[in-house]
């Protein structure tokens, strides 16, 4: 039975750098070596608080593995730990097949039973390099775009309409409030930040203000 997990390390991460894919949907793969079980799994997450969500969805769906080890790459939210394996040889090599992948966004998590047979230091970091790379092989990969914050002040008349757009487009509504005019923050990609500009002067007939 693994016992509680030490605290995970955080990564510096160089945001001009960042990968720019993810995965459409979780995928898994199982290796038997030596008599241990490695049950891969790559997750697409959001943020770390997700990553943290699906991590306690896979210590639950697993109580007597005897080790979850996990990186995430995810912006400045990234990081990776060994979960009682001897250090640097299973987060730090789940991490570099991520990037290896070009993958953001992404949580790896490996489950093992322990089969009786030790490995060695070479053996475990090879034994999560290929379970890790066993469950993305041949992966498809979308596009991961930036998003970015945009904030638009409409008049109480114009707001059913730029509701309807933003569901249209599949704009998240992050916040609205209403004094003299309604206030509406909006998550864009951030390659589409200037055309959703010009859209809301066009509907508002010009009367749309940005903050």
């Amino acid at each position: 039975m693994t016992g509680t997990a030490p605290l995970a390390r955080l990564l510096p991460t160089d945001v001009s750098a960042l990968p720019t894919y993810t995965l459409p949907a979780p995928l898994s793969a199982e290796l038997e070596i030596r008599k241990s079980r490695f049950i891969a799994h790559a997750i697409p997450v959001a943020d770390r608080d997700a990553a943290m969500a699906e991590l306690q969805r896979l210590r639950e769906q697993h109580p007597s593995a005897t080790h979850v080890c996990w990186a995430l790459l995810a912006g400045g939210q990234s990081g990776m730990s060994d979960d009682g394996e001897p250090s640097g040889t299973a987060g730090r090599p789940i991490l570099e097949v991520l990037r290896h992948h070009d993958l953001d966004g992404v949580l790896a998590a490996v489950v093992r039973y322990y089969g009786g047979v030790k490995l060695g230091a070479g053996g475990l970091v090879r034994a999560y390099t290929d379970a890790i790379a066993s469950a993305l092989l041949d992966a498809p990969r979308v596009e991961r775009i930036a998003q970015v914050s945009l904030g638009v002040e409409v008049s109480y008349a114009d707001e059913a309409k730029v509701r309807r757009w933003m569901d249209a487009e599949a704009y998240t509504l992050v916040d609205s409030a209403y004094s003299m005019l309604v206030k509406m923050t909006m998550r864009v990609p951030a390659n589409a930040l200037d055309d959703a500009k010009r859209a809301l002067i066009d509907m508002t007939q010009g009367k749309a203000g940005f903050f």
